[in-house]
């Protein structure tokens, strides 16, 4: 994932859910970024190029004590 792609991505997210405090980190593997809300690992954004469509995938896992945190 090149800086221009994670920095579209970074500002679309912001966006889309109103929050200034979202940013992006490329990872070493190159094709995806961690997603982070202040200093909170969120999800991951990987790209997807299949049958010729350039597209990204946002993977969030929620683990069941984080709900129960915030019961």
């Amino acid at each position: 994932m090149t800086k221009a792609e994670t920095a579209k991505l970074q500002d679309y997210l912001r966006r889309k859910f109103a929050n200034n405090s979202i940013r992006l980190t490329a990872m070493k593997t190159g094709d995806s970024a961690e997603v982070f809300i202040g200093e909170e690992s969120i999800g991951v954004i990987a790209d997807d190029k299949e049958d010729g469509d350039d597209s990204f995938v946002f993977r969030m896992a929620i683990l069941d004590i984080d709900l129960e945190e915030e019961a």
